[in-house]
């Protein structure tokens, strides 16, 4: 082979592997897009990428997943959406949170939009209706408010003296009239009536001198970013204060609380990140219904109890789906 033959021909093997890389497809990117910590929210990202292999993307393998987080300060939310797009990802998901969702949207009505929330997403403005969301947004929807009733009827059940229920909530939460409504509504249901107390940032202790003040005798803690970033607090004065709370999350009863009952919080990541799998895969979020949870879990803490007194009847206990010891 001649010298300049030989050239030519190395020349060419050494392209050859650098044409092969640069016609690959590249990866698709999701943008992850929560309103609180990595510490806090690490669950549900952990389930999101197990909804998402479930569909056949793996981080890192075949799908990208650039994650957002708030640090429980909502103002921090609009700056990040807009680096998210300015990334031109492929879709944001916004598990376990409406702020995310509302956030992203009125950013962009193009790139697709993948929420899981509690309340209702049509009167939130998120989607058209449930069967049929229209636009570039679609997800999961837990039911949060529709399950107040519910939640005051075990309260009510644990605790047969009340006579009057607290709600426990911030105006910051998305649907906030619905659900005072629907507080209000569910306690009349039940021959008892519910004192509303909403407190900003500086009003948490004061919150629960209010509720004393009104005669409330158990209350439910409704979770938005600000009350469930003072967790230990509320659950310090709620124990200070002898005041039995269910929550609409597990884990408040993990960490003391006396109740709790909501869909699996497991499920807000899956959800989220099985629909997004299917919208990477090339279905509209337009054509995607809204699902709705199916699974709801009773956690009850046997200790808390006992120091509130209480004895739990066994009725509540044969259908708890966890009794702490």
């Amino acid at each position: 082979m001649r010298r300049r033959e030989f050239i030519t021909f190395l020349g060419s093997a050494v392209a050859w592997p650098l044409a092969a890389r640069a016609q690959q497809p590249t990866m698709p990117v999701v943008g992850f897009l929560r309103p609180d910590t990595p510490a806090a929210g690490a669950d549900i990202a952990a389930a999101f990428r197990k909804g998402l292999s479930e569909t056949g993307f793996v981080e890192g393998r075949n799908v990208i997943v650039e994650f957002r987080w708030g640090q429980n300060d909502r103002a921090h939310l609009p700056e990040l959406a807009a680096e998210l797009l300015s990334r031109k990802v492929d879709v944001i998901a916004a598990p376990g949170n409406a702020l995310g969702a509302l956030t992203a949207k009125a950013l962009t009505s193009t790139t697709p939009i993948v929420f899981s929330i509690d309340g209702d997403p049509v009167r939130l403005g998120l989607v058209t209706s449930l069967n049929r969301p229209g636009g570039n947004v679609t997800g999961f929807v837990n039911m949060g408010q529709e399950l107040v009733l519910k939640r005051l009827g075990l309260l009510n059940e644990l605790v047969p003296r009340v006579m009057r229920f607290g709600l426990l909530v911030t105006r910051t939460i998305a649907g906030f009239d619905r659900l005072v409504d629907d507080a209000q509504s569910a306690a009349a249901s039940l021959g008892r009536r519910v004192e509303i107390v909403v407190p900003n940032e500086r009003e948490i202790d004061t919150a629960f001198a209010e509720l004393a003040q009104k005669n409330v005798d158990a209350m439910f803690v409704y979770e938005d970013l600000l009350l469930a970033s003072r967790r230990s607090q509320i659950l310090t004065l709620a124990a200070r204060h002898a005041m039995p709370a269910i929550y609409g999350d597990r884990v408040w009863a993990d960490a003391g609380g006396l109740m709790s009952y909501g869909p699996i919080r497991s499920d807000l990541g899956r959800q989220a990140g099985l629909y997004v799998g299917r919208v990477l895969r090339g279905e509209k979020p337009s054509d995607l219904p809204v699902a709705r949870a199916t699974r709801f879990e009773l956690v009850i803490n046997l200790p808390t109890a006992r120091a509130f007194g209480l004895d739990v009847p066994p009725t509540l206990l044969a259908i708890a789906d966890e009794v702490i010891e």
